[in-house]
């Protein structure tokens, strides 16, 4: 049977750890290991999950870092703790494919999550060969700290295009929600170089998604993603998306110049494996800021470095 890695990142997660934890355990499908890495926290979280534990302890894992590691490390550095695991069933025997999975410490998943996602995975690896690197990832129903619901759909609150996924769009936007992807070992077997730049965990796993092999979308919900005064990344409606980026020019200036400090480092680990075509079009990202005015917006329009919608591409051209 398929075994399914779930990759949390836990930091003082006390208030919602144990309800995101159970969600998981009343999954549908029940072949997966939780592998939770714990960077400091400070309040009840270690209790709470190591109860967790006595419960179920068969497929809960728990890491206390010895340092600090930041979000997005301590999700990509679990996935190769987990990948490094030796799985094998109770009588010794080897399991059968091995899929990745990131997770919140603060939603809650329904319980076909992993159960539909690996179903549209097992279908696109036959599509397009499990020895390319192959990321789902899904729709979320954006909810408030109890669980009501605000928006029925993230991506189109946020008007984001999950039609354009692209290597040179990904390279410039990211679109994939961490905490609803799932993807295969041919990926992992990428993930040679734990990044410095990298800007979040999901959007590096994208990249890699889409540099060697494909992104799928799922446009229906699989988890309600719970927002609160306490989120590393939320969500924003787009008024309010406008409305920052108007006030703040210069700091969305300092956010290209981190895509193109992150296609920098892509570049730099990736560039001997690429194919000619996503060689050419990373480096062009990489370099993009080094160009004159006419040169920076050539290859926005050469290489497809755009992002969802008029008023973030005018907003884009604009800040070039």
């Amino acid at each position: 049977m398929d075994r399914v890695h779930i990759i949390m990142a836990a930091y003082n997660g006390e208030e919602y750890i144990k309800e995101q934890i159970m969600s998981i355990r009343e999954s549908t499908y029940e072949d997966w290991v939780l592998w939770i890495f714990d960077d400091g926290s400070r309040d009840n979280t270690p209790e709470i999950v190591r109860s967790q534990i006595e419960e179920d302890p068969e497929r809960i894992h728990y890491i206390v870092n010895t340092s600090n590691k930041g979000v997005t490390l301590n999700f990509l550095e679990g996935v190769n703790i987990a990948a490094g695991y030796k799985d094998v069933t109770s009588e010794g025997e080897s399991t059968g494919n091995q899929y990745y999975m990131f997770c919140d410490q603060d939603d809650v998943w329904m319980p076909d999550k992993i159960e539909k996602t690996l179903k549209a995975m097992k279908r696109f690896e036959k599509k397009y060969s499990c020895k390319l690197p192959l990321v789902i990832f899904t729709d979320a129903i954006i909810a408030d700290e109890h669980l009501g619901a605000i928006a029925s759909s993230f991506h189109k609150s946020n008007h984001l295009d999950t039609t354009k996924l692209g290597f040179g769009n990904i390279l410039m936007e990211n679109k994939l929600i961490g905490c609803t992807m799932m993807f295969n070992a041919a990926l992992v077997k990428k993930l040679t170089v734990l990044p410095v730049h990298a800007r979040y965990h999901d959007w590096w796993i994208g990249l890699l998604g889409a540099a060697f092999g494909h992104i799928v979308y799922l446009p229906h919900p699989t988890i309600y993603y719970r927002q609160h005064g306490r989120n590393v990344v939320g969500n924003q409606d787009f008024t309010g998306y406008v409305k920052k980026r108007i006030a703040a020019l210069k700091e969305q200036k300092k956010s290209i110049y981190s895509n193109v400090s992150q296609a920098q480092e892509f570049y730099e680990i990736y560039k001997d494996s690429l194919s000619d075509d996503k060689k050419m079009k990373v480096y062009a990202m990489a370099e993009l800021m080094r160009k004159n005015w006419i040169a920076r917006r050539s290859l926005c329009f050469r290489y497809g470095f755009f992002k969802t919608g008029l008023i973030r591409n005018a907003a884009l051209m604009l800040i070039l």
